[in-house]
């Protein structure tokens, strides 16, 4: 029988959960709570990949109470040997009673394994409590683990006429500085940042997270058809991890990069670029979770018309640029509006002197 106390303990499991959002890539982000007589006796969560997972992390904080104790997890405790021990053999050991999950996990490893294996040492088992919040919570490594594909949120700072740079191409700054430093937490939380050359040309991005007590930095990834950009470009600074993807047959090109340290990719062409599929299917094989996209039009532009965006983040900024400046989006060939691509408002809010929109695809 579920209780309001299910719900409690495990908006408190999804809490801890979250203190490790810009850490566990590529695991997913877990906590758990044990629970005995209505008490709190251990709670943790999974810091980072190798590290222990929350729910042996909570049996240690909760030693001999464990045995006959309730455990909320916003995850099914996994049953496979990875970096770590299966977490679902260490809960039977310790003698709990009762496991409370959110959500089953979506890893081929585990899908419902780990709660079979605990319904089948007499444990009871519930799933699907505050299902919605876990899924939000841990959205990019649910999407890669069934679609082989990161989540990818493409983030645009426009003016409110739709405009990102002047004709000239300057674009510093269109945003608030409120609004730039909540880029950085979208970026301490993401997996990956990708951008296209002509954004590396025009303003010559870092596109590091400059965040305080952030020490992990996301995997740098620009789209370079050709390798135009510079091998002194400030993203290809160490010690953060760069990663080109290309189309060239340039060889000398290509092992310049390398001999510089930079991780260059070849894949196939798709309309004289590099093909978006083969590089987010690629991304994924790595391991990444959620993606984050901060480019020009045409990359965004690209990805919008490939079914690539899962989410549009867009600073507004209360600025009129003109009819001569650089649109948010390249996208020709729209002649109706029934060809528009549609998005439903997910989240609006004032983010300093700008608003702050949050759309994903109906």
């Amino acid at each position: 029988m579920i209780t309001s106390d299910d719900y409690l303990f495990m908006s408190r499991a999804l809490r801890l959960a979250e203190n490790g959002i810009n850490t566990t890539h590529p695991n997913p982000r877990v906590g758990c709570v044990m629970v005995r007589d209505g008490q709190i006796i251990g709670e943790a969560w999974h810091e980072r990949a190798g590290k222990p997972h929350a729910e042996l992390l909570a049996l240690q904080a909760s030693g001999e109470r464990a045995r006959g104790a309730t455990v909320y997890v916003n995850l099914e405790p996994c049953c496979h040997q990875g970096r770590t021990p299966p977490c679902t053999e260490s809960l039977i050991d310790a003698g709990v009673s009762r496991v409370v999950a959110a959500m089953e996990d979506p890893n081929p490893q585990v899908a419902s394994g780990g709660i079979t294996m605990l319904r089948e040492a007499g444990i009871d088992v519930d799933v699907g409590i505050m299902r919605e919040q876990a899924v939000q919570l841990n959205r990019g490594f649910i999407q890669r683990m069934c679609f082989k594909r990161p989540w990818i949120t493409v983030k645009v700072a426009a003016s409110v006429d739709g405009r990102t740079a002047m004709a000239s191409g300057e674009s510093k700054w269109i945003s608030s500085a409120a609004s730039r430093s909540d880029v950085q937490r979208l970026r301490a939380r993401s997996s990956a940042i990708m951008t296209g050359v002509g954004t590396i040309l025009a303003d010559n991005p870092a596109l590091t997270v400059r965040q305080r007590g952030v020490d992990r930095q996301p995997l740098r990834v620009v789209m370079d058809s050709h390798l135009r950009m510079d091998e002194n470009a400030s993203v290809l600074m160490p010690p953060e991890e760069v990663l080109i993807y290309t189309t060239t047959e340039d060889h000398t090109k290509i092992q310049a990069f390398q001999k510089a340290g930079i991780e260059v990719v070849r894949l196939r062409a798709a309309n004289d670029a590099v093909d978006l599929h083969a590089s987010i299917s690629e991304l994924a094989a790595r391991g990444i979770n959620d993606l984050l996209v901060e480019a020009g039009p045409t990359l965004s532009g690209a990805l919008l018309q490939s079914n690539l965006v899962d989410e549009l983040i867009i600073y507004l900024a209360p600025k009129i640029m003109g009819d001569a400046a650089r649109g948010m989006f390249d996208l020709p060939g729209l002649a109706q509006l029934k060809e528009c691509t549609r998005f439903a408002m997910h989240d609006v809010r004032r983010v300093g002197e700008d608003l702050r929109l949050v759309l994903r695809p109906e």
